[in-house]
């Protein structure tokens, strides 16, 4: 009996190490705000080198028609992790709760059960980072900034209890150092990485490494946002290599995949410091930005490669979606197909065993705005403005065809309005048009001229100086204010006696909010911020926290915690008297999320 068991255990034990060995490893790649054209093999904008991203494609598969599920950065998180539509579970958009996504099992969870190990590395946005194994995540280095980070192993292959860890690297290289590691610890083993770069997203902070790379006269911003991607594009090829080196290529499954378009704010203003507005990254062709379902706020880069499974060099240009990564890693992790994933395998469309489009249709909805995409139709609802697009001669989206189309559009409409009244909440929109995007659609969709560039910030308490772009909004009470040596200059009004201020209007920021500020200052004093909440009429004495400084000429870190209950409009900076030089402002939410960034060392 005991040898029959022996025998019974051993035959389980090799099927299944083979089919452990049939289970191919998957790395999803996410980039953040990058925009359609801005990779190399897209072939569009000649600045942009990605050579190891161009390679991956040369070995797999370009899908010029991939597609995010939302313009937006949580809720595409959402839908990618969950395999399903977000507006199903009510994540609709940044800053809602996050309990329907909570609920859903993720391609992490779903792939243990397969046996994989899983692995979570960079920007997450779907609540504490802390919190993040559980859903499913094994290992986590949850790096998105140039600060101490949530881990649960180190950069020299050690599990260690989840902590705050300051391993001092660019946030993209840490990451990328921590892909390698993830591999090196799980090459044994099916994994399931995930891998979710900050970039280049705002805040841009590229070190002089990559800036380098791009000399000559350009917009700052650019030359930002083009260092950010050539980091990742250096991390692509540091996972490629490790793959190669461990015998994994043949047997890893990368997707590369964009969250949504840039941010452009119309007018791509190339103001100094890396906080936010345009990120540097480029849309066109594709019309629109982050924040619309147009071309150039859905359309993302997309890659797909897997060598020796699905042929390399295609150009793919059938419609594709990020919703496709869960169906994809259940079918080949072996798991019984799940019914209620809205994406498809995209294998065996991709090695030629299925013809013909992935998707009947896709549709998306984001608030106020709703948007079907069926062969090369495109129907948008914005508001109460509508659009047909035909995307096979128009991806532009510049010739609305509503009128001369009429029976499409009302078809498209009838189906997307079907769908949508599946989601919940149900219906084609959330809420109305906000002035923002009616400004957008002005201007993107409807030709309208662009709207004038307004003054970002307007300084709301009197006796402050005059506003200038450098400042990025500050303005100055009890002192002078000026943009040099790569800060703020802060110099006291001569027989003021009133502690000297700088102050920031016109926000909306959920509180609490942990401030972090580098300052030098020539004498020792407090540091604090003064908050007003929406609703309030005045700053009152009891809404103020401060910390020590020393007098020192050097930059010194200091964080704030602002206990703020409700959502705070208006802050004030109080310094020390004398000369104070601030080089760095971030507001930091209760989930490491950056609220607001100001940077003047750039």
């Amino acid at each position: 009996m005991k040898l029959r068991n022996l025998l019974l255990l051993s035959l389980l034990c090799v099927t299944w190490l083979c089919q452990a060995a049939t289970k191919p490893n998957i790395i999803v790649i996410y980039t953040d705000d990058h925009g359609w054209p801005d990779i190399g093999v897209a072939g569009i904008n000649h600045d942009v080198r990605t050579p190891h991203l161009d390679q991956l494609a040369a070995a797999g598969v370009y899908a010029t028609s991939g597609y995010s599920t939302a313009p937006q950065c949580v809720p595409s998180r959402a839908g990618l992790l969950s395999g399903k539509s977000q507006n199903r579970f009510g994540v609709e958009s940044n800053g809602v709760p996050l309990d329907g996504f909570d609920a859903e099992l993720t391609i992490a969870e779903r792939l243990k059960k397969a046996g994989y190990a899983t692995g979570q590395i960079g920007k997450w946005h779907l609540g504490p980072t802390d919190k993040i194994t559980d859903h499913g995540f094994d290992d986590v280095y949850s790096k998105n900034a140039n600060r101490p980070c949530h881990v649960n192993y180190t950069l020299d292959g050690k599990t260690i209890k989840m902590q705050m860890v300051n391993d001092g690297l660019y946030h993209l290289d840490a990451c990328s150092e921590a892909a390698r590691v993830f591999i090196e610890r799980h090459q044994e083993k099916p994994f399931f990485l995930y891998l979710a770069y900050r970039a280049p997203h705002v805040p841009l902070d590229a070190p002089k490494k990559y800036l380098s790379r791009f000399p000559g006269k350009m917009p700052e911003r650019r030359r930002q946002a083009l260092a950010m991607i050539s980091a990742m594009d250096d991390g692509i090829g540091l996972i490629r290599k490790t793959l190669k080196a461990h015998d994994l290529e043949k047997n890893t499954l990368i997707f590369y995949i964009g969250d949504n378009g840039a941010p452009l704010k119309i007018h791509k203003l190339d103001a100094p410091g890396g906080g936010p507005g345009w990120d540097g990254s480029l849309n066109k062709p594709m019309n629109g930005e982050k924040g619309m379902l147009s071309e150039g706020g859905m359309r993302v880069p997309f890659v797909v490669a897997w060598p020796g499974t699905i042929p390399g060099g295609q150009i793919y240009d059938h419609p594709v979606s990020s919703l496709d990564v869960a169906a994809t890693s259940v079918a080949l992790a072996g798991l019984p197909a799940d019914k209620t994933l809205d994406g498809v395998n995209l294998v065996p469309f991709l090695n030629g065993q299925k013809q013909g489009a992935p998707h009947e249709s896709l549709q998306w909805r984001w608030i106020s705005q709703a948007a079907i995409r069926e062969g090369n139709w495109k129907f948008l609802k914005g508001g109460k403005r509508e659009y047909l697009y035909n995307l096979a001669n128009d991806r532009e989206e510049k010739t609305n065809l509503l009128l001369s189309e009429p029976k499409i559009a009302a078809r498209l409409k009838t189906k997307l309005s079907a769908w949508a009244d599946e989601m919940n909440p149900p219906g084609l929109e959330t809420k109305g048009m906000s002035e923002t995007w009616e400004q957008y659609y002005d201007f993107y969709l409807d030709g309208k001229p662009a709207p004038p560039l307004r003054t970002k910030f307007h300084p709301s308490e009197p006796g402050g100086n005059t506003e200038t772009e450098n400042t990025q909004g500050w303005i100055a009470r009890n002192a002078k204010l000026s943009i040099g040596k790569g800060a703020l200059q802060i110099t006291t009004d001569k027989g003021k006696q009133q502690r000297p201020f700088i102050v920031q209007s016109r926000l909306k920021l959920k509180g609490p909010i942990n401030a972090r500020v580098q300052v030098s200052t020539e004498q020792a004093g407090k540091v604090g911020f003064a908050w007003r909440l929406e609703g309030q009429k005045d700053f009152t004495k009891d809404q103020i926290a401060n910390a020590d400084v020393k007098g020192a000429p050097d930059f010194q870190d200091v964080e704030i915690n602002i206990p703020a209950e409700g959502t705070v409009i208006h802050l004030r900076l109080f310094l020390p008297a004398g000369r104070t030089a601030v080089r760095r402002i971030q507001l930091i939410g209760g989930n490491e999320r950056i609220l607001k960034s100001w940077s003047f060392d750039n």
